[in-house]
């Protein structure tokens, strides 16, 4: 007799539970060790480039896997986010702003996928946005999640240093901020990206609302 599996043991679930350790860790010192923090926390966002990997290579794709992963992504962004509205006041309201885009578009679009019976909410047909269709190709999903993290990464590392300096002809810039200048169109995209999604996964609800009427 074929024993039991256990979901919650399958190695890219194993993978996520030390995610969320590492960026436990990393939000514990974030407010007095930059350097560590900014490391475990970019770590744990890291590994989420795996975990599909994994599942795949051990037959071990699920439907909490898939939930669990965007979870931790979600908690994670969210909570840098809170950090940066602490550490740059002035700006409150547009991390605010950011905090809210990025759980709405994510879960509307979750559900949206659920709804239609999609496997993934990776997935997307003939009738998505060109842009969302290009965003969950796996290259540029890779490029612009990563860039959008490490922009709110070296953000956060800018409220302590510059970073080691780099000299430009006559002049010099810290790595930090340069790093965030290059990241900050991939963060803009990433926020349109987000907003595409969200109204096109509240189109697709609805009219899942009006076939249901109709029958």
């Amino acid at each position: 007799m074929m024993a039991q599996e256990n979901v919650f043991l399958f190695v890219p679930n194993l993978l996520g539970y030390l995610r969320v350790i590492l960026a436990i860790a990393a939000f514990a010192l974030i407010m007095k060790h930059p350097g560590l923090a900014a490391f475990l926390y970019f770590l744990s966002s890291f590994l989420d480039a795996l975990d599909g990997h994994l599942a795949r290579s051990f037959s071990q794709c699920s439907k909490f896997g898939a939930t669990f992963d965007m979870l931790i992504d979600r908690c994670g962004t969210m909570c840098l986010l809170i950090v940066l509205a602490v550490i740059y006041s002035d700006y409150f309201l547009v991390f605010q702003f950011l905090c809210t885009l990025d759980i709405a578009s994510h879960w509307l679009h979750m559900y949206s996928s659920l709804t239609k019976g999609e496997t993934s909410h990776k997935s997307t047909d003939v009738t998505a946005h060109p842009l969302l269709r290009l965003y969950y190709t796996k290259t540029v999903l890779f490029i612009v999640c990563s860039g959008n993290e490490l922009f709110f990464i070296v953000l956060y590392l800018l409220n302590f240093y510059e970073g080691p300096e780099l000299p430009l002809g006559q002049f010099s810039i810290g790595l930090w901020r340069l790093c965030a200048y290059l990241f900050l169109p991939i963060c803009v995209l990433k926020q349109v990206v987000s907003v595409i999604q969200m109204i096109g996964a509240a189109q697709q609800i609805a009219a899942i609302d009006l076939q249901e009427r109709h029958k």
